[in-house]
């Protein structure tokens, strides 16, 4: 059966931006600026405070692992930092490890951490249904997968990256299936960890043609309309149907990218009746057009291709 959170990730195609080294010694905050990619780090040593904006503050352990999906602004602290005034953070990579604190003496904290972006402009997709922080602890796969991606970021190699593309990927998989199903509030990760749930989403994922209703879906689950309905809101954060709209219009948006398929082709794959109903919810989800969203989509790829050459 389909694995919605591997589809929703090769969708998204994610990409590293950047990593590197972070230690500390002593009394030390730093406060960092919202940065819109996903971040994650993982502590190889001591600990250290994170307060992320609108949450409780964490105490990190050694072994911890952290991913903040959308990455508001933050701070990081040694743990008796309570209070004191918080550096500016510096965002961009640099090919030494990061001090912060007192230098020239041996590490309290030390961390291995970064960000990636998503090359598909859904990330939304993905994001507004996970949790603000996922925190795990004493993972250890998390911490070499975190040192992998360093590594390879490091080097200037052939297929680099490729690499770092397929190490990313499974980076967040393994992060993300690790989190416990009792995540507080409604995301995807807790509609993945419950039975039903999970089971009307891989059903959707696995058949994208089928004519879905919320009354079919139930009765797959072995539920009624109503309590699945409730279930799948409460546990997700949307209703089945909604989900199923947003899919459907992520994977169009993917197609009408690559440009291969008529919008006839796309309709039937993703279970439209005809190109022109699926026109009408294309323009009435997203605000345009599916022409005029694959024509302007080609135009960007082709600038962007253009200007790295």
């Amino acid at each position: 059966m389909a694995d919605p959170l591997e589809q929703i990730i090769r969708l998204l195609r994610p990409k590293a931006v950047f990593s590197k080294g972070i230690s500390g010694a002593g009394e030390w905050a730093v406060r960092y600026p919202p940065m819109r990619h996903p971040g994650f780090c993982a502590v190889t040593l001591g600990r250290c405070l994170l307060a992320v904006e609108g949450e409780a503050p964490i105490l990190l352990e050694e072994g911890d692992f952290v991913l903040l999906p959308a990455t508001p602004a933050f701070t990081m602290s040694s743990p008796d930092a309570t209070g004191r005034r918080a550096t500016p953070g510096d965002l961009h990579p640099s090919g030494q490890e990061v001090r912060h604190g007192r230098k020239g003496v041996p590490a309290d904290m030390r961390q291995f951490g970064g960000y990636f972006s998503f090359a598909s402009p859904d990330a939304d997709l993905l994001v507004k249904l996970l949790p603000q922080v996922i925190h795990i602890r004493g993972t250890a796969r998390l911490t070499q997968l975190v040192h992998l991606v360093g590594d390879e970021a490091g080097r200037d190699d052939v297929g680099r990256e490729l690499i770092l593309e397929r190490l990313v990927e499974i980076l967040l998989i393994e992060g993300l299936r690790s989190v416990p199903g009792t995540t507080s509030g409604p995301s995807l990760l807790r509609g993945l960890s419950d039975d039903r749930v999970v089971t009307a989403l891989r059903l959707m994922h696995g058949d994208l043609k089928r004519n879905w209703t919320a009354n079919r879906l139930a009765r797959e689950v072995g539920m009624s309309r109503s309590a699945f309905f409730d279930r799948f809101l409460r546990t997700v954060g949307m209703t089945p149907m909604d989900y199923l709209l947003a899919w459907r219009m992520a994977v169009a948006k993917s197609l009408l990218r690559e440009g291969a398929l008529s919008l006839a082709d796309i309709a039937d794959r993703i279970g439209y009746g005809s190109a022109s109903t699926f026109s009408t919810a294309f323009s009435r989800h997203v605000g345009e057009p599916p022409g005029r969203y694959m024509r302007r989509a080609l135009e960007a790829d082709t600038i962007a291709e253009v200007g790295a050459s």
